[in-house]
């Protein structure tokens, strides 16, 4: 027994850790593993338009600059490319590569234009990246992986996510402290939204209206649904599912990068990422605003809401399990590998109780918000080890079901009703709140990243077994302490696309 509980932490922050978390951003490269002729400009150009697509790959799923940055770097001087230069500014990566005095540097560039989350393709790179760093496979033969990644489709079918949308928008509703029939009507109208956004999406629709359109959309089923309660005999708070249906919009958006870059050093990035970010949830607020005086322009009002509303929360036990689910099902709508489910849903039932409990003794909501997305920073980061997911991952899925969506909603709602104070007020609120959550993250994963696995004082003989073998206490066989599944197995067809089952573009 006390061998396992010995072993306990061992477990949790895991033997493995994260690509991102094993590169040093301010010591020297390690040695590279597959050398290349620097005097030969074709090669140093193959190099640098591997990492530049490996960055590539890493800031389209919404990582930092200066982690995309550092990963570029790292992959590069992988083939000896060391004296090189990365910048990233919004969607644009630059390397230039010197080569001494006498020699010009070679430069590349690619822009980022980004598409729907996949963050298998994201644990696809990652892999890639331990491949390149372990087994020092050629340029060429990364070349041939990295352009599969990019170019395979998603994982499994779209009405898989489009369900997966529907059932967060419905779980969020249930975390709000709605029951079944709000549940019912946010899944029906977020998997309305979905769909049609995603038929706007084809024509090549601006995201600002696609935006709009969701937020439009949210309002119009519950209003509907709230004028008609007495002849329906129900019951429902259209609130709720408007503010379930704004989260949702809202997930799609690159919070935790945009504060990130800020924190880090990368301001430019950083305020173009906000900006864009308050361009999109103005357009939610937008179609929201649209939709209410259309609906009072036709007799129907939703009920008025004011600084004194109280929403009744559901209980703690219900909290956690629908913040969890939500955090699950975000990840399945971003088409995350099944292995990072069960520590997404961990990350999201533990930011569920850390504000369940900081709001019953008051702390507020934003020091309630950035208590809980840093434990799931930390957490998230030591479990994605587990599961050899990226951070990242783990991080955006824990968060967002505590996104500010009611927040909005009661500020808009107080912008129309002539309320200016009250409105404003709850915006400034969802805005404290959505920096509180990212800069959370971002704290949670510099101490995980920078937290190595602990070693547990053991019994002096099997210490010194320890020290003398360099086996880990509790191995019945003599295998070193590496990492299995980077080291020892070649590059497989897998690593390109694991579990792919659809074959849509």
């Amino acid at each position: 027994m006390r061998e396992y509980i010995a072993r306990l932490p061992r477990l949790i922050a895991g033997s493995r850790r994260a690509t991102i978390d094993t590169i040093e951003p301010f010591e020297p490269a390690v040695s590279p593993r597959q050398p290349i002729d620097l005097t030969d400009d074709a090669a140093v150009t193959e190099v640098l338009n591997l990492a530049i697509q490996v960055g590539a790959v890493l800031l389209d799923s919404g990582t930092g600059a200066i982690d995309t940055q550092m990963q570029v770097r790292f992959v590069a001087s992988m083939y000896g490319v060391e004296n090189c230069e990365v910048d990233v500014t919004y969607n644009t990566i630059w390397v230039s590569a010197r080569r001494g005095t006498s020699m010009p540097p070679v430069t590349a560039m690619r822009s980022v234009h980004y598409r729907s989350l996949d963050f298998t393709r994201l644990a696809a790179v990652d892999r890639l990246v331990r491949k390149i760093r372990n087994l020092a496979i050629d340029p060429g033969e990364a070349h041939t992986v990295i352009d599969a990644i990019i170019a395979a489709p998603h994982p499994y079918r779209r009405w898989v996510a489009t369900l997966a949308w529907a059932s967060m928008a419905g779980a969020l509703a249930v975390l709000l402290g709605g029951g079944w029939l709000v549940a019912v009507v946010a899944f029906l109208t977020t998997a309305v939204i979905d769909r049609t956004n995603r038929l706007l999406n084809k024509i090549g629709t601006p995201l600002f209206f696609q935006q709009m359109t969701g937020g439009f959309i949210a309002v119009i089923p519950a209003a509907i649904v709230y004028e008609n309660r007495e002849t329906l005999g129900v019951d429902i708070k259209p609130s709720l599912v408007i503010a379930a249906g704004v989260v949702v919009l809202l997930s799609g958006l690159s919070l935790v990068g945009s504060v990130q870059d800020a924190i880090t050093g990368a301001p430019i990035t950083g305020c173009a990422r906000f900006f864009e970010l308050l361009i999109m949830t103005g357009g939610i607020i937008s179609g929201v605003g649209i939709a209410i005086r259309l609906m009072e322009a036709t007799g129907i009002y939703l009920p008025t809401i004011t600084s004194t509303t109280e929403f009744d929360l559901a209980n703690t036990p219900v909290r956690v399990v629908a913040g969890g689910t939500a955090a699950a099902a975000f990840a399945v709508a971003s088409y995350a590998e099944f292995r990072a489910l069960p520590t997404a849903f961990i990350g999201g039932a533990m930011g569920a109780a850390i504000v369940a409990t900081a709001g019953h003794y008051n702390f507020g909501p934003v020091i309630s918000a950035g208590i809980a997305a840093s434990m799931v920073g930390l957490v998230g980061g030591l479990l994605a080890r587990r599961a050899l997911t990226p951070p990242l991952v783990v991080a955006v899925a824990g968060i967002t079901p505590l996104l500010p969506g009611l927040a909005i909603y009661r500020g808009l709602y107080g912008l129309i009703s002539g309320q200016t104070i009250d409105g404003l007020t709850a915006f400034g609120s969802a805005i404290g709140v959505g920096c509180s959550l990212a800069a959370g993250v971002t704290l949670g994963e510099f101490v995980a990243r920078t937290l190595r696995r602990p070693r547990i004082p053991t019994r002096p003989t099997r210490a010194l077994l320890t020290a003398r073998s360099g086996i880990r206490p509790g191995r019945m066989t003599g295998e070193p302490d590496v990492d299995p599944d980077a080291v020892t197995q070649p590059l497989r067809k897998s690593d390109v696309r694991p579990g792919l089952t659809d074959r849509r573009i």
